[in-house]
């Protein structure tokens, strides 16, 4: 059984099957929703309903209190339809974003790769018209298991190779579908997921310099953005500054330094919080934030920051550049999030960070 869905200031009405989430049924038709956790855990993703019944689902009662579903408000990701819906959503326009329908795949395992001691590359093959995306997306797999809840991983590979994507896969302690993809995922295996999704992504029309700050596995986002700026040709400045613990943990430095080798403008600034002092490492050592205040001498006004990495990093990132005259406007970021780490409400200064 379906229902019709009507999605305000859009004007937009589409089906939405008997037990899919509103957030579910919108991204399927390329109509993007503000959302986040995906859990029902952060409040992104609330809107109200204007006519019609829902089912709340599993909405917690932080990002959702009480008086709030009295008032019709409702969770995009957990909702699900009782009847014919009306709704409205904060919808803004975002003329360099690109509208992807989320689809199913079936990838085969091409090929997996250790990047380093806990980081895997797994290539997922995508036969037919493989997966149109926009650099800075990611999937959402679905782990043997684990099919209730899937997890997120950032394309690294550039949308010109919709055909075969690139996932960087960090082992998390204790994590169930890390643990799976790490010891048991081997060439050749099938793997369900789906995509695209997510809201990170360069401001195309802006004219401003690039800036991107990441560490550990978040590099795969920025990878994908570099890699698909420079086939489009790019010729705004970019710098790149990325953090790892040390030398092993440092990643497609290789590939970053003949970036910066064949275009002049192009920065790369790998930074080392953790290498050993009597090493032979001769470039930045701390953290991201702390590299970037030193390049930069502490002034960000006029840039772009495109963030991607733990919580932690992200903060101390953006303290940083707000110190240095940067403001919301000109930051945007995607977050990590495992199923250890949870949800937190975001301040509602912030609609980009």
């Amino acid at each position: 059984m379906s229902y019709q869905f009507t999605i305000e200031p859009l004007g937009e009405t589409i089906e939405v099957e008997e037990g899919q989430t509103l957030l579910d049924a919108a991204l399927r038709a390329g109509i993007y929703l503000p959302h986040a956790c995906g859990h029902g855990l952060c409040g992104t993703c609330k809107i109200e309903v204007l006519e019609g019944d829902i089912d709340h689902g599993a909405a917690s009662a932080f990002a959702l209190m009480d008086m709030e579903r009295e008032e019709g408000k409702c969770l995009a990701c957990c909702a699900t339809p009782l009847s014919d819906l009306t709704i409205e959503a904060d919808l803004e326009e975002e003329p360099d974003a690109k509208h992807h329908p989320v689809r199913d795949f079936i990838g085969v395992v091409s090929k997996i790769e250790a990047l380093t001691p806990r980081i895997k590359s797994i290539f997922l093959a995508i036969e037919h018209d493989g997966i149109e995306f926009q650099a800075g997306h990611y999937v959402n797999l679905l782990i043997p298991g684990l099919e209730d809840k899937p997890r997120a991983f950032s394309i690294a590979s550039p949308p010109s190779e919709k055909n075969l994507i690139e996932l960087n896969v960090a082992l998390v302690e204790g994590g169930k579908a890390t643990s799976w993809i790490h010891h048991e995922l081997k060439v050749g295996d099938e793997i369900r997921f789906s995509g695209p999704y997510g809201r990170f992504y360069i401001r195309e029309s802006a004219p401003e310099p690039m800036l991107f700050l990441a560490g550990g596995s978040g590099l795969s986002s920025p990878k994908s953005m570099i890699l698909d700026l420079f086939e489009r040709g790019e010729q705004r400045p970019i710098t790149f500054i990325y953090g790892a613990r040390n030398q092993a943990e440092l990643y497609y430095r290789d590939l970053f330094e003949e970036l910066a080798a064949e275009h002049s403008n192009f920065t790369y600034i790998p930074v080392l919080s953790d290498e050993p002092t009597e090493s032979n490492w001769q470039g930045m050592r701390g953290f991201v934030h702390e590299a970037a205040k030193t390049h930069f001498n502490g002034k960000f006004n006029g840039y772009k920051a495109y963030m991607c990495g733990p919580p932690p990093m992200i903060d101390a990132c953006i303290t940083t550049l707000m110190q240095g005259r940067l403001f919301e406007r000109d930051m945007f970021m995607e977050n990590f999030y495992n199923q250890a780490s949870g949800a937190t409400v975001k301040s509602p200064l912030f609609k980009n960070i």
